[in-house]
């Protein structure tokens, strides 16, 4: 993977980009590629961040279709600068290194002010209309839970009720799709590594860069606040997430009951999330021979109980139940070969 894809200089050279250096940056668990271009021209020093989503496996195209909607939003979705969605490149702006997961290691004392803009961030985009996205709909939610059986059970050694978890979570995920709750743009990884802090300092974090959003969906307000809140990849702690629970009710002026019902609602995304994530993880390292994420199913077993201890999530904590034991949850899923 360390050799550049076919052409990326020819793409470059048309973005106006020639002669630029090239450097690779570390990649996540898809299979896009990313590099930073480095220049010096009349101006100055410049850089841009230069995506490879290679067709058939990637599609820049909703990428492109979701960051031209943010900022048509006023929210900061990366500039673009040049795209052969065809070939599957895309030059966009360079938002630099500063990540909020990166940032809070070196500025603990920043973390309660950068969660707090993190979730004012979602209250303003819960103010637009929902974007002209797919929903977010009763087969997505069953397709994304249904990774747990596929891959975690097996790889876990554990031979579970897979039409039962089928049926358990039509009956907890059903008020999600006749849900009172105003279909938002819901970004479905919205956590610290993907907020990027532009311009942050010790003293300050800067604006909130948007990324990783191309599979964007409408739906429920309540699911982004369950990947910022229930981070597979960063310790948010329980008093943290009461807090900013609170402050979206606060801003987005829930009575007691209705956020009852988003608390409801909340922990039924969350079970869902986290069964997925659980999912992809093991399939990340069984399929894909990355063990790194091995190490972080622990933390979402972790969240997932608290969700599963909800009363809405009941017939899916029995399943639980019946099916995985407790000692291998609470130990962090047990054994996967």
């Amino acid at each position: 993977m360390s050799e550049l894809p076919d052409g990326l200089n020819k793409f470059v050279g048309n973005a106006g980009w020639a002669g630029a250096v090239v450097e690779p940056i570390p990649g996540d668990a898809s299979f896009r590629r990313y590099f930073r271009l480095r220049r010096t021209d009349a101006s100055g020093p410049a850089t841009a961040m230069l995506m490879y989503a290679r067709p058939p496996e990637e599609d820049p195209l909703p990428f492109l279709k979701v960051a031209a909607w943010l900022t048509e939003q006023g929210l900061r979705a990366p500039a673009i600068y040049a795209q052969d969605a065809a070939q599957g490149w895309v030059l966009t702006e360079d938002f630099g290194n500063d990540r909020m997961r990166d940032w809070l290691d070196l500025n603990p004392d920043g973390e309660l002010a950068a969660y707090e803009a993190a979730v004012d961030a979602l209250v303003e985009l819960h103010l637009c209309p929902a974007g002209p996205f797919p929903d977010y709909d009763m087969p997505t939610y069953q397709r994304e839970v249904r990774l747990l059986t596929e891959w975690y059970a097996p790889a876990a050694g554990l031979e579970v009720d897979e039409s039962g978890f089928i049926r358990v979570w039509d009956d907890v995920l059903a008020p999600l799709t006749v849900s009172s709750a105003r279909p938002v743009t819901v970004l479905r990884d919205y956590h610290a590594e993907n907020i990027m802090l532009l311009g942050a300092s010790a003293t300050g974090l800067g604006a909130q860069g948007l990324i990783d959003f191309q599979d964007a969906l409408a739906g429920h307000p309540a699911y982004d606040l369950v990947s910022l809140l229930q981070d597979a990849r960063r310790e948010v702690s329980l008093d943290l997430e009461q807090r900013m629970l609170a402050r979206y009710a606060e801003r987005t002026g829930f009575d007691a009951r209705a956020t009852d019902d988003f608390l409801a609602d909340y922990a039924r995304l969350g079970a869902q999330r986290n069964a997925k994530i659980i999912g992809i993880f093991t399939r990340l390292y069984k399929r894909d021979g990355k063990p790194r994420y091995l190490e972080l199913i622990p933390r979402v077993w972790e969240a997932m109980e608290r969700d599963l201890a909800h009363p809405a999530l009941a017939p899916v904590a029995r399943w639980f139940d019946e099916n995985i034991p407790v000692e291998l949850r609470n130990s962090g899923g047990g054994t996967i070969a």
